[in-house]
């Protein structure tokens, strides 16, 4: 008798042990899913730029550093052209380098100047149409 109950005792821990690696395995199956979702080339670029969304500070550094590429570039292009002198180039080289890195720095002063000259660029425009509607009256 003590040897029936022993084993449906045995019989009962094999079945628990079962169960759990079964749910333990299931739980494995769920996270390496999330895992590989997670590590995709399109989901990382989506969790980049969530975060960028929420740390300001991320998105100030990267609005100064665009600012700061895009005037060194055109500076570069504006004052030297595209040149196939090399020493042209360096200069060009060095002046983007040079432009790119105060402009990244100053990036919010450059921003609000943009917006000053728009602003009474858009004021003037303004002006000019309040004069020409004033002086079609007369």
């Amino acid at each position: 008798m003590t040897h029936l109950n022993q084993t449906d005792a045995l019989n009962e821990k094999i079945i628990i042990v079962q169960n759990k690696q079964a749910n333990e395995l299931k739980l494995l199956k769920e996270q390496f899913h999330h895992t590989y979702q997670s590590l995709r080339p399109i989901n990382l670029i989506k969790s980049t730029l969530h975060e960028v969304e929420l740390a300001p500070e991320i998105k100030t550094n990267l609005f100064n550093n665009v600012i700061g590429l895009t005037t060194g570039y055109l500076s570069k292009i504006v004052l030297f052209g595209s040149s196939r002198n090399p020493i042209t180039k360096l200069m060009g080289t060095l002046l983007q380098f040079a432009m790119t890195n105060i402009a990244s720095k100053h990036g919010q002063d450059i921003k609000l100047a943009g917006e000053n000259i728009v602003h009474r660029i858009l004021k003037f425009r303004i002006n000019k149409k309040k004069e020409f509607h004033h002086n079609g009256d007369a």
